[in-house]
């Protein structure tokens, strides 16, 4: 056992083979109702008698398979639970492809059908017609071809019209990987429904990605995430594609097929068929379950390759700093290395049911052949026709089986990557919007924090017991040590996060009492680590307000003071910042945060340690700047006026705190020594 549990999954479990019997003898119904309605010169009731009596003996078989199944079934457990349980490990690897199949497809089932498209619709049911009429041509052909070959044994009487009409039934049909006529029909009217697929999932996805707590993204990785949602809805495609139009015709035609040889050959034609279409479906799912373990392994080693190789090049600037370019390229070749095993394993086991398949395929057109063979010579029962009639049969039924262990095992695949992408849209909504929710209507902006608990893992208490108050018009600041907290309590009061205990009001009215949107958009934050989109300058300080137009952005950006520095780029304003924003220096991408902040015209503002890339004095200049933009109503975090230390848990104004030599005063004393180390050398040079 693999540390755990281990689940057993078996092709077909005992209460799945008592419906298949079921499923099977009313086959058998219907192939004795088809037997009679068939054209035939002999009698009626003894061609009923002969197919009654070989329903039974098809009916023996299949309830022998049945019961067989049951068995092994039954022995596979004792097998489990003895000491030789080791040798079903593979079996143990996680949960079969096709469990739960029924609510896989539940999933994917309103992506197929666009509800809001008529067009879409017809188009559906269009592609459903071409599938049905492919069928009905797979039976022609075959037909055709002994019809043109019995004929051609008396050349007096051949009618070439029937040349023509196979040749015509050929184009249909086609050949090969890319299909005839009706194929390609049904490729182009199936365009606009996958793009229907893929946009309704990837938006839909990426909508959920943003509405999850900043607690579930921080503890994901960027590239891994990516990596789901790409595969993810690319697999959906391929499920419906190959579901749709391999498995399904597939199956229907060999359902007809037993059924065709049952009527037109005899019984042994129809066993012959059922048991070599049973034993190879059979074996490609047993052998592709065997192989789930080594696919889910090569997955989640390729998605840990790519996330580690995403990782290491989003912190390149860091690799550079401790010179570790060939730690990390190590790294990476031990992640494909991993990879590459797992894709080994992966490769081996496909060749064995390769290997199995066409065994399968192989002794069961040979047998086929044979006795079609006999039936010509010996008891001159058949024609050359009904010969050319079974191999071209046959032939045309194999080729789509040849492929169907590759959809198989792509399904298969696919299956996989769709439960990951399923799981990330099943992610659960930390903070939403409650049932009742209100729009928020600033009034007289007061924000309100009594006893704000909160902690990112149940360990570790970030905050505790914290209480505040910012009135109208005031200025605070929350002054602590790194990881104090600082910029969790900002986070809080955005709910970005759920806290653990607390009360956080605006204007007396409980945060969770209100819209994110509206809440949200009343507030303003220049963060203490400023990441812009890699787009233009005008697209990051547009983005605080996607509404304005170009002369508000330019105002926004002379109030921050970074007017005339985005002139004095080459491409102005049309300059691209950069991944994260790189390109530009610490404070000019602090100086573009203001202006989008300026340009959203909040009612609250959040400073998060927004100068920290500057100078002191171009620190006050700044907090200048957003004192004097902004209304005096508006309330400020954090400078000036009562400054306080919550997290330290002094409460006082700033000349108090400083009296009581505390924490604050310590923290005020580093400063200016730091200040007065940096003009030291300063005013020497001027002495001089």
């Amino acid at each position: 056992m693999l540390g755990g549990e281990c689940r057993l999954e078996w092709p077909i479990s005992p209460g799945c083979s008592h419906i298949l019997g079921a499923i099977l003898f009313d086959f058998l119904a219907i192939v004795n109702i088809i037997s009679i309605l068939l054209p035939n010169t002999s009698n009626s009731y003894s061609r009923f008698s002969h197919y009654l009596s070989c329903s039974f003996v098809v009916s023996a078989i299949c309830l022998a398979f049945l019961v067989a199944n049951d068995v092994s079934y039954c022995i596979l457990i004792a097998f489990a639970r003895s000491h030789y349980s080791h040798v079903l490990m593979a079996f143990c690897i996680g949960k079969a492809t096709f469990s739960n199949f029924s609510r896989k497809v539940s999933l994917i089932a309103p992506y197929v059908w666009p509800k809001k498209s008529i067009g879409l619709q017809l188009r559906v049911l269009f592609c459903i017609f071409l599938l049905v009429l492919g069928r009905l041509i797979n039976i022609a052909i075959p037909l055709y071809s002994k019809w043109i070959v019995d004929e051609l044994a008396h050349p007096e009487t051949f009618h070439y019209s029937l040349i023509f009409i196979s040749s015509a039934l050929k184009f249909l049909q086609g050949s090969g990987p890319i299909g005839g006529f009706l194929n390609t029909c049904r490729i182009y009217l199936w365009i606009p429904i996958q793009q229907y697929t893929t946009r309704e999932l990837e938006v839909e996805l990426f909508a959920h990605l943003h509405s999850l707590s900043l607690r579930w993204h921080l503890s994901r990785k960027t590239g891994l995430v990516l990596r789901v949602m790409d595969r993810g809805t690319s697999s959906v495609n391929s499920i419906l594609n190959y579901i749709l139009f391999n498995i399904v015709p597939t199956i229907a035609d060999i359902a007809i097929s037993v059924v065709f040889f049952l009527s037109t050959f005899n019984l042994y034609f129809g066993i012959l068929v059922f048991i070599t279409m049973v034993l190879y479906l059979v074996t490609t799912i047993v052998v592709t379950e065997w192989r789930t373990a080594f696919q889910r392994e090569m997955i989640e080693k390729d998605n840990a390759a790519s996330a580690m190789g995403t990782d290491s090049l989003l912190n390149y600037e860091t690799v550079k700093y401790y010179g570790n370019e060939e730690y990390e390229v190590n790294r990476f070749r031990k992640a494909i290395e991993s990879y590459q095993l797992a894709e080994w394993r992966s490769n081996a086991s496909l060749a064995i049911l390769n290997s199995l398949q066409n065994g399968i395929i192989g002794i069961g057109l040979a047998a086929g052949s044979l006795l079609a063979a006999y039936l010509i010579t010996i008891d001159q029962k058949l024609t050359i026709g009904d010969y050319v009639l079974f191999t071209t049969y046959i032939l045309q039924l194999y080729s789509p089986l040849n492929f169907f262990g590759t959809v198989y095992r792509v399904i298969q695949k696919s299956f996989v990557d769709m439960e990951n992408m399923f799981d990330l849209i099943n992610e659960e909504i930390e903070v939403k919007d409650e049932p009742c929710a209100i729009e928020y209507q600033p009034d007289e902006s007061v924000i309100s924090v009594k006893n704000l608990t909160f902690s990112y893992t149940p360990e570790v208490t970030v905050l505790k017991n914290i209480s505040f108050e910012v009135a109208k018009g005031e200025t605070i600041a929350l002054v602590g040590s790194s990881g104090s907290g600082k910029s969790t309590i900002i986070r809080l009061l955005f709910r970005l996060f759920e806290a653990n205990e607390y009360s956080i009001s605006y204007d007396g009215v409980d945060i969770r009492s209100l819209t994110l949107k509206s809440l949200r958009k009343q507030i303003g934050i220049v963060p203490q680590d400023t990441v812009l989109f890699n787009e233009t300058i005008l697209y990051n300080i547009r983005f605080g307000n996607p509404e304005a137009s170009d002369e508000e952005v330019f105002e926004a950006a002379k109030a921050a003071m970074i007017h005339d520095k985005i002139l004095a780029l080459p491409d102005g304003y049309d300059t691209v910042v950069g991944e994260r924003g790189l390109k530009l220096s610490g404070g000019e991408k602090q100086r573009v945060a203001i202006a989008r902040t300026i340009l959203k015209k909040p009612q609250f503002i959040f400073l998060d340690e927004a100068t920290s890339a500057l100078d002191t004095k171009a620190s006050f200049f700044d907090i200048h700047i957003c004192n004097n933009r902004f209304s005096s109503n508006s309330p400020k975090e954090p400078f000036n006026n009562a400054l306080r230390s919550c997290a330290g848990r002094e409460l006082e104004c700033h000349t108090t705190l400083l009296a009581n030599r505390g924490v604050y005063y310590q923290m005020w004393m580093s400063q200016n020594n730091q200040e007065k180390e940096k003009t030291a050398p300063e005013e020497e040079k001027s002495s001089e």
